[in-house]
């Protein structure tokens, strides 16, 4: 038997990335997955990327759930709640609610201060970053409750441990990676009541589709790229950050980590999970231990 059969999850998101990784490994612990983005076959989004919720969940029959893709725009309650309702009627039930939506990586002005960075891109930044995870928890979180054990992932970058430390490059940036681990908080603090739980769980350096393609690689080689930048060495790929997801469903003790801010390495730690290339790679420690401490690259004792 696998570990997640006959729990539903909704990865909110699901598309590219993170979402996806999550969305194939909850399939794989034999979950149901309905999976939810705005780019389709036949529609794009403003990211005008090729890969689609469809994939998505093609992904997530072939590693051995039930993937269901379903168009969704975040920002439109009216079509979060149709959403919720077609969850509700198909299976009466939502033990897994993944909140990874994000959508800003063409929005960010790096290192810009606030008095020069574009307010439009900064506002709709946030507006994706935040307003989306807020008005799916609003509509979804009735029927999660239903069920004791219900577990709400808030997919973020970095740990409050590391952002209480370090500022992440511009105000909108920072207020939008901090507000998802606030909201972990907040939402452990209303779903206590029912017996579920809320973590904000942070993947390392992510080797996602976009960051492949801004390296020029594909996973199969992605080790070239260590020429251009040596620390992305200890890298790892969205399906590291969904095993890491996929142990906190499975685990009857999850509410020991109600509220907490986690990452992919330190989970992978505590529940022996590896990377697809079987490795463990402990990103966040190793930013602080090596990279931010201005030490060359050598990834040994981190991955």
């Amino acid at each position: 038997m696998k570990p997640l059969n006959g729990k539903v999850a909704l990865v909110a998101g699901a598309t590219r990335g993170a979402g996806r990784g999550i969305a194939i490994e909850l399939g794989a612990a034999g979950a149901t997955v309905y999976v939810t983005g705005r780019t389709t076959r036949t529609r794009r989004s403003e990211y005008n990327r090729p890969e689609t919720i469809e994939e998505t969940a093609e992904l997530v029959t072939n590693a051995g759930g039930h993937g269901i893709a379903v168009q969704v725009d975040h920002l439109d309650p009216d079509q979060v709640q149709a959403l919720i309702a077609r969850i509700e009627n198909e299976h009466g039930r939502l033990d897994i609610l993944v909140n990874d939506v994000w959508g800003g990586e063409h929005l960010t002005e790096w290192n810009v201060p606030v008095w020069e960075h574009s307010l439009e891109r900064g506002f709709r930044q946030l507006r994706l970053a935040v307003d989306t995870h807020i008005i799916t928890s609003h509509y979804a979180l009735p029927l999660l409750i239903r069920h004791k054990n219900g577990l709400v992932i808030e997919v973020t970058d970095g740990t409050a441990e590391y952002n209480d430390k370090n500022y992440r490059l511009s105000l909108f940036y920072n207020l939008a990676k901090n507000s998802v681990i606030d909201m972990a908080k907040s939402l452990a603090h209303e779903l206590s009541p029912y017996d579920c739980t809320a973590v904000a769980v942070t993947p390392g350096w992510m080797r996602s589709e976009i960051m492949l393609d801004h390296f020029g690689v594909k996973e199969e080689n992605w080790r070239d790229a260590i020429v251009k930048e040596p620390h992305f060495a200890i890298s790892e790929s969205p399906r590291f950050v969904g095993r890491a997801v996929a142990a906190l469903a499975a685990d009857p003790e999850a509410a020991r980590w109600n509220g907490h801010s986690v990452s992919s390495g330190q989970l992978a730690q505590e529940y022996n999970f590896y990377d697809i290339d079987g490795s463990q790679p402990d990103c966040w420690r190793y930013i602080v231990e090596v990279q931010d401490a201005g030490l060359p690259a050598n990834v040994t004792g981190y991955r």
